[in-house]
């Protein structure tokens, strides 16, 4: 098998597949095709990939005419979509619930495409979205300190106050992973944090995990517009496996909000869960809808590719030995949640549903 590392194209993103000791391991028994400068952003220079065993080409062209296995970070871009082929297998995230045009060129492409954000563990969790997630969480709070500031657009509120000065008001719209590790942020800084969830229980969980720091609320629409006015930052953290993320915000809603409070919209990625939102790059990071400030970076933990790179490929790794090991149709039931499209067939029900695109279930095309 000839794996390729190609040089991320994404709007300042620096991370990179793989780590030259993965690269080390898989070279024993593989072909390893490497981008020149691949890794340079996140601290792996062409030497440590070279010493590790990996050929080393310099355009993105010849990563995919020489490999079968693309091993990547992002979703590839427009560029990217005439160099792949149906012999290709591509790992990474794809979020193709957030794009149609991108679903509908690897479909037609023929190749396999397995989502990282899909994969399942034994217990349903998403063992290779969750440390993106921690970054993107961690990030989006920081991030609204940062954009609070005036000179950056935001009304000049410090997130954590002052004696005798009330702290800023945020409001975190999910409690997952993003919404825990932004709420751990937060509550660090001493914003008053509301937090909201569809459910009481993990509601109550949160409750007990951050000492009674935060106030709890259960998210129905008219719970998060009776908040919305009292809100300096409002960190959109929602997520439904696969799927489009919700609408929670609608533009009427901008209306009852602060002047230039700000919207976070970590869901991006997955369509954005305010009706506001459109992807934005680190390079341009924010737009003002209605007087209000929106942060929606479409690769958030490209931002710090040194912790995100280590944190990610960690956990692929694993999968990517299974992938290499194994046939598909032997691999398991929550890998196998991964492989959104096969042989030109959307193979997620989510997906397909999000553009009322035909589903093939996959279990009937692998026997």
């Amino acid at each position: 098998m000839t794996i390729g590392i190609p040089k991320e194209i994404k709007n300042n993103e620096f991370r990179v597949g793989l780590l030259p000791g993965h690269v080390s391991l898989l070279a024993q028994y593989h072909t390893v095709i490497v981008q020149e400068n691949a890794g340079l952003g996140c601290g792996y220079d062409n030497k440590a990939y070279m010493e590790a065993g990996a050929t080393l080409v310099p355009t993105l062209k010849q990563v995919y005419e020489q490999s079968d296995l693309i091993v990547k970070v992002k979703e590839p871009l427009a560029e990217e979509y005439p160099f792949i082929k149906a012999t290709h297998t591509l790992f990474t995230f794809f979020h193709f619930a957030g794009s149609e045009s991108l679903t509908v060129a690897m479909q037609q492409s023929g190749a396999t495409c397995i989502a990282y954000e899909t994969i399942e563990d034994e217990k349903g969790r998403l063992p290779l979205l969750t440390p993106m997630s921690e970054v993107a969480g961690r990030l989006a709070a920081q991030q609204a300190a940062k954009f609070l500031e005036k000179p950056q657009g935001g009304s000049g509120i410090l997130i954590g106050g002052v004696t005798g000065v009330p702290p800023a008001n945020a409001l975190v719209l999910g409690g997952g992973v993003v919404g825990v590790n932004a709420t751990e942020v937060l509550v660090g800084m001493g914003a008053n944090v509301y937090v909201f969830d569809i459910n009481e229980n993990r509601l109550k969980e949160l409750v007990e995990y951050f000492e009674g720091k935060i106030t709890p609320i259960i998210a129905t629409k008219e719970n998060i517009g009776a908040h919305l006015p009292l809100a300096d930052v409002v960190i959109g953290a929602v997520l439904i496996k696969g799927a489009k993320a919700p609408s929670l915000i609608s533009r009427d809603m901008l209306s009852i909000m602060k002047p230039q409070s700000i919207l976070i919209d970590v869901a991006v990625d997955q369509g954005g869960c305010f009706e506001t939102t459109h992807p934005t790059t680190h390079e341009n990071p924010t737009y003002l809808v209605d007087g209000i400030l929106h942060y929606a970076v479409a690769n958030m933990p490209g931002a710090v590719p040194q912790t995100s790179t280590q944190a990610l490929a960690t956990q692929t790794f694993p999968y990517l030995m299974q992938l290499l090991e194994s046939p598909l149709k032997d691999l398991s039931a929550g890998f196998k949640k991964g492989i959104n499209i096969y042989n030109g067939h959307i193979t997620n029900a989510e997906v397909a549903n999000a553009f009322k695109l035909p589903y093939t279930e996959l279990s009937k095309i692998l026997a």
